[in-house]
Parts: C-alpha cells; sequence; structure tokens
C-alpha cells in the first residue's frame, strides 16, 4: 500500500523542487547569456539589447578566434599543463595518502600535523618565486605544474578513503606475493576510482581556470595558456588580432569565455558518478 503524503511533506516537496528549479535557473542562465551574446551582433550586444535569446546572429567573433593562431597555442599550452598536472597529482597525492593511511607507519602523526600546518600558513608569493626561480624553472611547465602538486585538502580525502578499505584484501595480496607497491596498484587505486575522480576532477579545473601563476612565471608569449589569452581580452581589453577594428570585441569576449569553458564542461558528464560517491566517501569518516 501506498503512503499517503500529508499536507506538510507535500509542502516541503514543493519548496525543494521550486528551490532546484530556481538553481537550475540560476546556473544555466549565464552560460545561455554567454552564448547568445558570442552569437548576436557587438553593438546590440553592447547597447544591453540581447538579454536571452541572440539577435542578428553572426559567427564573426568565431570566426576571429579560429583563425588566430595564438588560441591554439594557448589551447595546447592549457590542455597540456592541466594533463601533466592532474596526473601528476594523483601519482603524488596517492603515493603520499596511502602510508599515511597506515596507523603502524613510524613519524605518522607528525608528518599529519605537518601537513595540517599548511593548511593554515603558507610561505607566500615572493619565498615561492625565489624558490622557482633558484630552481630553474621560470618560462617552463614545471613552473605551473609543481608549486602546486599537492594539496593539502585532497591528501586528507584520499587518506580517509584508503582507510576506509578493508584490510583483509590487502592482507590477501600479501599473502599472494604481492609488495607494498603491487598492492597500491592492483588493490588499492582499482578501488579507489571515487576519490581519485573527483581529486582529478577537482585538480584538472582548477589549473583549468588558472592563470595567475603563469602570469608571474612566464615571460614568453608562446608558453601562455588559454586564461591568459581570455585575461588579456576581458581586463585588459586588447584585441587578440592587433587590428584596429574593434567592433566584433564584445562579442569577441563571449565567444572567447565560451571556447575556453566548453571543454572542461563536457568533462564532467563522463565522471559524474564517480563524482558524488567520491566526495561523500571521503567526507564521512574523520
Amino acid at each position: 500500500m501506498k503512503m499517503k503524503e500529508s499536507i506538510p511533506s507535500r509542502i516541503f516537496d514543493l519548496c525543494n523542487y521550486g528551490i532546484m528549479i530556481a538553481l537550475v535557473i540560476v546556473m544555466t542562465y549565464p552560460m545561455v547569456f554567454v552564448f547568445s551574446a558570442s552569437i548576436s551582433d557587438s553593438a546590440l550586444v553592447a547597447r544591453g539589447d540581447v538579454v536571452l535569446w541572440p539577435k542578428a546572429v553572426t559567427l564573426l567573433a568565431y570566426e576571429k578566434l579560429v583563425y588566430n593562431p595564438d588560441l591554439w597555442i594557448s589551447y595546447w599550452n592549457t590542455v597540456r599543463y592541466t594533463l601533466v598536472h592532474t596526473a601528476l597529482t594523483l601519482v603524488a597525492t596517492a603515493a603520499m595518502a596511502y602510508p599515511l593511511a597506515k596507523r603502524w607507519l613510524p613519524g605518522r602523526r607528525p608528518i599529519l600535523l605537518m601537513a595540517a600546518f599548511t593548511l593554515l600558513f603558507g610561505g607566500g608569493m615572493i619565498p615561492t618565486f625565489l624558490v622557482v626561480q633558484q630552481l630553474g624553472m621560470l618560462n617552463t611547465i614545471w613552473a605551473i605544474v609543481l608549486p602546486t602538486l599537492i594539496s593539502t585538502w585532497h591528501l586528507f580525502i584520499m587518506r580517509t578513503f584508503f582507510e576506509a578499505l578493508p584490510e583483509e584484501l590487502e592482507d590477501a595480496a600479501t599473502i599472494d606475493g604481492c609488495g607494498p607497491l603491487q598492492v597500491l596498484w592492483r588493490i588499492v587505486l582499482p578501488l579507489s576510482m571515487p576519490v581519485m575522480a573527483t581529486i582529478g576532477l577537482f585538480t584538472a579545473v582548477n589549473q583549468w581556470n588558472a592563470f595567475f601563476d603563469a602570469l608571474i612565471y612566464l615571460n614568453d608569449r608562446e608558453m601562455y595558456p588559454l586564461q591568459i589569452m581570455l585575461r588579456n581580452i576581458l581586463v585588459a581589453g586588447t584585441n587578440v588580432q592587433g587590428e584596429g577594428d574593434l567592433s566584433y570585441l564584445e562579442t569577441l569576449k563571449y565567444a572567447m569565455i565560451m571556447i575556453a569553458t566548453l571543454p572542461i564542461l563536457c568533462v564532467y558528464p563522463f565522471i559524474q558518478k564517480y563524482f558524488v560517491q567520491g566526495t561523500m566517501i571521503g567526507g564521512i569518516k574523520g
């Protein structure tokens, strides 16, 4: 028999539906507006006539960007920075989190305290820049990748996940002759796809959207990521083509936002099933 819902329960459900619909509208509208503005006439966009749907549709802004070699150079730089940084972050974080998940590890508590200390205090921008400079990493991919390789917050999430795995599985693998690295590679990591996918997504999104490190550590224009090009258009208001005609600059900004945002948005649906599970498990056990 189906249980009859009470009036307060129905009101509660309606309020939830209303809040959810409102959130969807609030989150979807900016993307719809940016896309509409990117394919509308620049004068109409500047005048504020484009509110939701495009007007006087034109692809001039996209044509200018597609035929601009700086776009593809920046795209390639962003892709390789993101892939290398995400891969190395997962490897380094897992390599540090796995032994810290073992209570028998000598010095485990001091190491965790030192790691937690970095959540509250950091060396600062100037000391970090001097370290990168002294190591000879300026104008290289390593200046973007290495300084932010391990996030303490992600380290604790992964450590908590590893602690929740049954120890019997590792014991059985050890009895079968697996060493610590084999246990980690063959047993632990395959069972840890939710947390690996979650941390990988966070890391990839942060690196894809990052521009400040590139602004500090890179002087070579050929090394600039996509976000520097986006910043030059949005903040500095420069014309990437270097021409005198600025009539399409307003729509160029929105077209650049679409081009810079869509790739990372397309990644999320493929790892959504891991994302929720990994976030929840990492936050249950402290």
